[in-house]
């Protein structure tokens, strides 16, 4: 199989065939959704709180961020990988936000994701993707301004909300961007938006009419339980089998059913006797 590019994308959007992303943050998690073909693997900051436990997203550093990009992209050869820019990584300068968005690049992302669209933003954009680095662009739920946004709500809830994110995002489009992330929308308004953009669109809580659709893999595979979104669908319980396979273990251990002789190596009869002689000294 090929490697997916951003060309990948833009030819599953334009023979309107639909997009599957991922998260993953460790190289095992990265070679099962390889072999599984998913289009793209998202090294997302929400890896702060399913892989680290933080509260929520600020917290994590463009340092810590390296170390998880590194090991997807060991585990992933043929996916396509984005690195998520975390919290003010590249917000203070576009000098910032070109040596960050390269340090990604170099620890084996194949694009970086940052969030908004302000004239910073679409400068940065631009610039990066002069400089070799593809951009998948965030709208929608931006969770990096959270504290501005003022929770998790639905955005595009009005007429003029909706023409508000389809010009951030043709404007993003016209910096460079591949492709647009929709967050938390109603269906409507991402198919409106979507349809009305060149590039493709890969909804989050957004509806089936995006070019594609993101989650975290946790989430869908039940193995992240603090909460669950309205807008994920179970696909396996992992935390379940888990719980299961690890009591079963700690019973075994503690009842000397496990490790048995088959788990166990053996010295020869000579070695065996030499220890019994020492032994019985």
């Amino acid at each position: 199989m090929a490697k997916k590019t951003i060309t990948t994308f833009q030819k599953l959007k334009d023979n309107k065939e639909k997009i599957a992303m991922l998260t993953a943050y460790d190289y095992s998690t990265a070679k099962v959704l390889d072999e599984a073909e998913i289009d793209g693997i998202l090294v997302g900051d929400s890896l702060a709180m399913v892989a680290l436990g933080y509260e929520n997203t600020y917290n994590i550093t463009i340092d810590e961020m390296l170390i998880f990009v590194s090991a997807v992209a060991r585990g992933a050869k043929n996916s396509f990988i984005v690195g998520d820019m975390p919290f003010m990584s590249y917000n203070l300068s576009i000098e910032q936000g070109l040596e960050n968005a390269s340090k990604m690049i170099k620890s084996g992302a194949n694009a970086v994701k940052i969030e908004g669209c302000n004239e910073h933003i679409l400068s940065l954009t631009k610039r990066l993707v002069e400089s070799g680095i593809p951009v998948l662009a965030h709208l929608g739920l931006t969770p990096q301004l959270l504290n501005t946004l003022g929770g998790y709500k639905i955005q595009g809830k009005t007429f003029e909300a909706v023409e508000a994110i389809l010009e951030s995002a043709k404007k993003l489009q016209d910096a460079g961007a591949f492709a647009v992330v929709l967050e938390l929308l109603p269906a409507e308004s991402a198919e409106y938006i979507t349809n009305n953009l060149d590039i493709p669109t890969i909804g989050i809580g957004a509806g089936v009419g995006c070019s594609g659709q993101i989650v975290v893999t946790d989430d869908i595979l039940g193995k992240f339980t603090d909460f669950a979104p309205k807008f994920v669908r179970k696909f396996a319980n992992l935390h379940d089998i888990m719980l299961d396979g690890v009591r079963k273990y700690s019973k075994e251990v503690k009842d000397l059913e496990f490790p048995s002789k088959k788990e166990s190596f053996e010295l020869n009869e000579n070695e065996k006797e030499k220890l019994g002689i020492i032994g019985g000294n």
